[in-house]
């Protein structure tokens, strides 16, 4: 089963033949973010679905009481790079506002139920972010 370093690596060489489809049905993208202390550039293979052309990803860390690093560098910089298969884009990346967030939170706990515990686990309210392709 791939998974970090190693799933961004196979994802991007057979452009997402491996690695697109993940576990229990869900599917990966790569999110690339510029570090916010360092400045490089971090790559995460991350679950998502669409929403309205949009693609949406869940900041869960499984849980833990912080944000993912990937979240914090996305608020410092939400100009991202995303991958989906074969297809690389810049994105705007933002997180769902309340309005938003209990319906595309449902989305996500649908493709992947444990998002459900993991929010249980945690005080911490888990942000969904929006991938907005740029322009």
């Amino acid at each position: 089963m791939l998974f970090g370093q190693e799933h961004v690596e196979r994802y991007e060489a057979t452009d997402g033949e491996e690695g697109h489809d993940w576990q229990k049905g869900t599917t990966i993208l790569i999110l690339t973010t510029k570090g916010r202390k360092s400045g490089e550039t971090r790559k995460n293979p991350l679950i998502y679905t669409e929403n309205d052309g949009d693609y949406v990803i869940v900041a869960s860390r499984g849980g833990t009481p912080d944000h993912p690093g990937w979240y914090l560098n996305l608020k410092d910089d939400p100009e991202v790079e995303v991958q989906v298969k074969d297809d690389k884009f810049t994105a705007r990346a933002r997180t769902a506002g309340p309005d938003e967030k209990p319906e595309l939170w449902k989305k996500m706990a649908a493709a992947w139920p444990d998002y459900d515990d993991y929010q249980k686990k945690t005080d911490r309210e888990i942000p969904v972010v929006v991938l907005e392709r740029a322009a």
